[in-house]
């Protein structure tokens, strides 16, 4: 019952009332499970240890999440009430060790303007993460000194191997945001049970379906109560669930709309109207990431990972994007 998302349990709603200012209600709170980072070597030619693992499960309770590593108050969208160690049976990392990963949940309250973010979430739009940290040693692969003062470079191959920097000794975690390209490739909100499932779980599977089939069947049929009332639940939920993602088609159509004008200002209001009209969800997103790509082209903006200016001005304790 740990990968559920949606509706919190009550152990859950417990720890996340402890950032709240008021005690906040079941069906006043989105959660889901996000995998923060792993000891796997990630694009950047850098992994976590395992012991760095352990101290960022204690730092990163409590961290808001955020997107692009852009700090800004506005620009908070969860935060993770719980955090631990996961180990991953049976599966290695590249360099032949057991695959451990960081396992947190976190939380959004359901408001007007969370349920965008909670439909991107459900259809798997906002999904990469990457987590802003700092760590006191970044040891070599080759020699094993800090890679600050060797002589190595990441990246490069010494007598066949390729070296690599591991992250030790975590000083701060400052945030994880939501990214396009994260430097860990595993890194990002994972796949879950539904409230549904949820549901299914606690009022158990065998009483659900024979609802359905009481519930469309041809011949006269009796409800108890709580049959009732799992009905009326059923149908809350997927009228919420409706207009969420009639708020969120409305929203890209709109980013459409302005980017379409910015990058095609020679396609017509009309025609353009027309496409929309015609677009699935999943289609018009399409159009709107192809449309930012094009925008993005005539007014660049700086990119979102750290990278090294020299190696002189290494700085263990430098804040990292990962």
């Amino acid at each position: 019952m740990d990968n559920i998302c949606g509706m919190p349990l009550k152990s859950e709603l417990e720890q996340i009332n402890k950032y709240t200012r008021r005690e906040l209600k079941e069906d006043e709170v989105y959660v889901f499970p996000v995998v923060l980072c792993d000891n796997e070597i990630d694009r950047d030619g850098e992994r976590f240890s395992d012991s760095a693992l352990e101290k960022l499960a204690e730092l990163f309770v409590g961290v808001t999440g955020i997107a692009d590593h852009d700090p800004k108050a506005l620009n908070q969208t969860a935060r993770i009430f719980s955090c631990k160690v996961e180990n991953v049976e049976g599966k290695l990392t590249s360099d032949g060790r057991a695959y451990k990963r960081l396992y947190a949940k976190a939380y959004v309250p359901k408001s007007g303007q969370s349920s965008e973010l909670i439909l991107a979430l459900d259809s798997g739009i906002k999904k990469e993460v990457s987590v802003g940290c700092s760590v006191g040693k970044r040891i070599c692969s080759v020699c094993g000194q800090d890679i600050s003062v060797c002589e190595h470079i990441k990246g490069r191959k010494y007598s066949g191997q390729t070296c690599f920097v591991t992250l030790d000794e975590p000083l701060d975690a400052y945030e994880w945001s939501f990214v396009a390209v994260p430097a860990q490739k595993a890194a990002g909100v994972v796949k879950c049970l539904s409230d549904k499932a949820k549901i299914k779980n606690t009022f158990g599977g065998n009483e659900r379906m024979d609802i359905e089939k009481k519930l469309f069947s041809n011949t006269e049929q009796s409800f108890s109560a709580e049959e009732l009332q799992e009905l009326v639940r059923r149908f809350d939920s997927l009228e919420k669930r409706a207009s969420d993602g009639d708020h969120y088609r409305s929203v890209l159509i709109k980013d459409v709309n302005i980017l379409a004008a910015l990058t095609i200002p020679q396609l017509g209001r009309d025609t353009l109207d027309s496409i929309t009209k015609a677009l699935s969800v999943k289609q018009l997103d399409e159009l709107k990431h192809a449309l930012e790509t094009k925008a993005a082209d005539k007014m660049p903006v700086k990119p979102q990972l750290f990278r090294e200016n020299n190696k002189a001005a290494n700085n263990n304790t430098l804040y990292k994007n990962i």
